[in-house]
């Protein structure tokens, strides 16, 4: 998810990177100015051997050459990281080692604490959900340019409003994908649903109605200083209609800011 987020803001992201290729990745990507400016790397417990007992050398190598580096730890407590693994039901990537979850999350601890004694932030995502979680990576790492940054989500009423959102919009009077079989197992994402709903009169006036208050009223909200403002669709699912138009808002406004988020609360 932070990755993700990254990358939404502009990041060139690369997950599990070894630690010693880090620095040359930096070159790469920057020589002659031409490439991107801010990359971001995901590092845990699958790198192996002593890679990440390298992490200080590392960074230590990047500030030599001009290159500045921020190492954010992201942790949780036992028993939050316990709850999360039992929900999704995902493998702990050291499991393959005969530990019990429990067991598996202790080690991880321990093989990660190099780099949590290093870091120069640390991130208990405890308390946080994944929407939250968003929220405070793009309001610490988003570019400041107008000083705003969007988020476009879908939900489906029937799992509750999602916690953090500025307007939210109900797309459950547009015509449901649902009912028709061949739709019914994709989402708003798919080429098959957007060419059904951009048939639909009805579906292009509501878009178009969202994107004029939003372009009316989002500079007030830049005049206000406010740094983050989440645009939330729902529909019954939160398959169809209101991922359509999530995504829709994102490529409309991405026109028009340099920090524009999707996320897709029932597909995630």
């Amino acid at each position: 998810m932070a990755l993700r987020t990254l990358e939404d803001l502009g990041f060139y992201c690369v997950d599990n990177l070894p630690a010693a290729l880090i620095p040359a990745l930096a070159d790469a990507l920057t020589a002659g100015n031409g490439g991107p400016q801010r990359i971001a790397v995901g590092i845990d417990v699958r790198t192996q051997g002593d890679d990440l007992t390298r992490m200080p050398g590392v960074l230590a190598q990047l500030a030599a050459a001009g290159t500045p580096a921020e190492l954010v730890f992201l942790h949780a407590r036992d028993e939050v990281l316990i709850k999360r693994y039992s929900e999704t039901r995902r493998r702990h990537p050291l499991s393959a080692q005969g530990l019990s979850l429990a067991g598996a999350i202790a080690r991880e601890r321990t093989l990660l604490k190099p780099l949590s004694a290093i870091a120069e932030r640390q991130i208990d995502t405890s308390e946080l959900n994944v929407h939250q979680l968003r929220r405070l990576i793009a309001t610490s790492y988003g570019l400041r340019g107008d000083g705003l940054t969007l988020l476009f989500e879908s939900f489906a009423f029937r799992r509750g409003l999602p916690p953090d959102a500025d307007f939210v919009f109900d797309a459950r009077c547009l015509p449901n994908p649902h009912w028709d079989p061949a739709l019914r197992p994709l989402s708003g994402r798919d080429t098959a649903v957007r060419a059904y709903l951009d048939a639909q009169p009805l579906a292009q006036q509501f878009a178009q109605d969202l994107e004029q208050m939003l372009e009316r009223w989002l500079p007030h909200f830049v005049q206000e200083d406010r740094s983050y403002v989440t645009v939330s669709i729902g529909c019954t699912g939160g398959r169809h209609r209101s991922v359509y138009l999530a995504e829709r808002l994102t490529e409309h406004f991405r026109e028009r800011h340099t920090q524009v988020l999707t996320f897709h609360r029932e597909l995630e």
